[in-house]
Parts: structure tokens; C-alpha cells; sequence
């Protein structure tokens, strides 16, 4: 796949691997794939582990820094340059990780200080550190690979916990709106990005958020609750044994198809199965039965480097355990 600085583009052309639909070279997409490559690199070992490590040495994550915010930016395209920041806390923890540890490229440890990390309370669930529009997803990705659990940061933020808290808080909104939406409820919950009847959107959201949430429109995905099953396993899987027992139509040769939405005059279910919502329920069912992608991931060298100089330590009763 043609690279830039060692990034990739967001979407490319499965049969070329050319950049497809003029997308954008991906930070977080080019993230994501690396944590993907240096997993089963530690997993396969050889010749796949020197691959991985090779695509990991390209990466140039300081091309890819704004130096006056000290932040990454959101994209960048050859036509138009640069765009946005990752200017508040989402998925994009994996970058600081992968970034500070870069043995080519290393970006500044300051990076993950200087990105905003608001803090509020959603009734009785306290201190969430949240995301612009409340998505699940947002609180799952780097989770997926990095094992947070019994560590906080040098700023007592532990952030296995708070994406606890954040699912919690999710599924707490969509009963207190199951009022609004008949396809809300206590076992059919979970917001966050999928495809809806209008197309694909990343605004389906719970509070806390930033956003005023009107992009919801009814629309549920089996993946939030899928990809949170480490974090509430009880309740991830009573919603998916609702999804499976209650409603046939979501079911389909892949599994779960991505969303449903009973708004409408008649009930709407998406005909895709979206590989990254396949993708992040996956991993997370694998982490709940066996830990197997943490236990591998964790291995790498430069993931425990990038950690340590970040200081997400582990806690002193969980070293003690170890």
C-alpha cells in the first residue's frame, strides 16, 4: 500500500490497495493497523515480527504533530494539507503509546499532557473523563490491544476504569431516553458509531457529551455492547442474548448485522456487517474468554517503553500481585 511518512490512507481499493474515494492519510486508521501488525508479529514471531517492527520504524509521527499545540492532527490529504487535532481525549491513546516509544521518530512525552481530558459526572456515576460526542467506540479501541487494567497515569486517571464508567453511563442514557426511542432500553443499549437508516454516522451518542447528541435517531449497533464486554461483561451479554433471542432479522451469516432502528413506521436492520464493528467485537469477546490479544500485545517491547515513559504504571497492590 502506497504510504506517507510512513502513514496510510483511511480507505484503500481491496484488490489494488490503492487510496480509494480520495480519502484521507489516517492517523488513528494507520494506529489501529500497527497495533493489529505488532500484535500478531509477537504472536507469529520471525519474519512477520520484523515486518511489523519495520512498518512501525517508517511511521514519522512527528510530520504528523501541529508543534504550536503539541497535539497530532486529525488528517491530512495531498490536496489539501492538514486538518483538525486530536485536541481531547477519544480513542487515540495507542498514538501517544506507539509515539513516545518510537525508536525512529519519537514524539514528546508532553504530547498526552496537552491533550484535554474533561471531567464530569452523569448522575450517580462520577469523575468520567469524556469524549466529544459520547460514542462507545471511542472508549474501546485502544483497549482492544492495551491492557490498562490496575494502571493509572502519573494524574491518577485509570483509564480501564473510566471506560467502565463511560459504558455505564452509556447504557444509563438509553433507558432514561427509552421514552424517546422505542429501540432503547436496558438490554438494547450501546451507542455508537455505525450505520443508520440515513448512512453511516459516528454522531450516535450517550451523555456526558460535548455534542448536543441530535444526530441520535433511534439507532442501536451490537457492537457497543459487544466491544464493552470487558468492561461490563454481565450486561454486554444480556443485551447480545436480547439481540439473538429477540430479534431474528438482526442475525445474519456473519453474525450480528451492524445496527437496528424501530422508530420508523416499519422496523429498519442494516444489511452490512462493517469489518471495524466486526473488528472491535472480535477482539473484545477474545479478551473477555481468554485475555489472548492483551497477553501477546503487552509482550512488545516498545509497547511496555511507551507506558513506562508515559507513566501509566501499574498500581502498587497489582505489581505486588505480579
Amino acid at each position: 500500500m502506497e504510504s506517507i511518512h510512513g502513514f496510510f490512507y483511511h480507505f484503500v481499493h481491496i484488490e489494488t490497495a490503492e487510496r480509494e474515494w480520495n480519502s484521507e492519510v489516517s492517523i488513528i486508521d494507520t494506529g489501529i493497523f500497527i497495533c493489529g501488525a505488532i500484535l500478531v508479529g509477537e504472536y507469529f514471531k520471525g519474519e512477520i515480527k520484523e515486518k511489523a517492527e519495520k512498518l512501525y520504524k517508517n511511521i514519522n509521527w512527528n510530520w504528523y504533530t501541529d508543534e504550536k499545540t503539541n497535539q497530532f492532527y486529525m488528517g491530512y490529504s495531498p490536496e489539501e494539507g492538514f486538518s483538525g487535532h486530536w485536541d481531547m481525549y477519544a480513542e487515540q491513546l495507542m498514538l501517544y503509546i506507539l509515539g513516545v516509544a518510537s525508536p525512529t521518530h519519537p514524539i514528546n512525552k508532553s504530547m498526552y499532557d496537552d491533550f484535554k481530558k474533561p471531567v464530569t459526572n452523569y448522575g450517580e456515576i462520577k469523575d468520567i473523563v469524556y469524549t466529544y460526542c459520547g460514542t462507545l467506540f471511542t472508549y474501546q479501541y485502544s483497549h482492544a490491544w492495551i491492557d490498562f487494567r490496575g494502571r493509572k497515569d502519573k494524574n491518577g486517571i485509570d483509564w480501564f476504569e473510566n471506560s467502565i464508567k463511560a459504558t455505564l453511563a452509556n447504557r444509563k442514557y438509553c433507558i432514561e431516553n427509552e421514552k424517546n426511542y422505542r429501540t432503547f432500553g436496558e438490554n438494547s443499549w450501546g451507542l455508537t458509531a455505525c450505520v443508520g437508516p440515513k448512512g453511516y454516522s459516528g454522531e450516535f451518542g450517550a451523555m456526558p457529551a460535548f455534542s448536543n447528541l441530535q444526530g441520535n435517531d433511534g439507532t442501536i449497533s451490537p457492537s457497543g455492547a459487544a466491544g464493552s464486554i470487558v468492561f461490563t461483561p454481565e450486561l454486554s451479554i444480556k443485551a447480545l442474548e436480547n439481540y439473538y433471542n429477540h430479534f431474528p432479522k438482526l442475525w445474519c451469516q456473519y453474525g450480528f448485522r451492524d445496527a437496528y432502528n424501530l422508530e420508523g413506521k416499519k422496523a429498519w436492520y442494516a444489511e452490512e456487517c462493517i469489518g471495524i464493528d466486526k473488528g472491535i467485537s472480535m477482539i473484545m469477546i477474545e479478551n473477555y474468554l481468554t485475555g489472548l490479544i492483551w497477553k501477546y500485545f503487552m509482550k512488545n517491547e516498545y509497547i511496555k517503553k511507551g507506558l513506562d515513559r508515559l507513566e501509566i504504571t501499574q498500581k502498587k497492590k497489582e505489581r505486588e500481585k505480579v
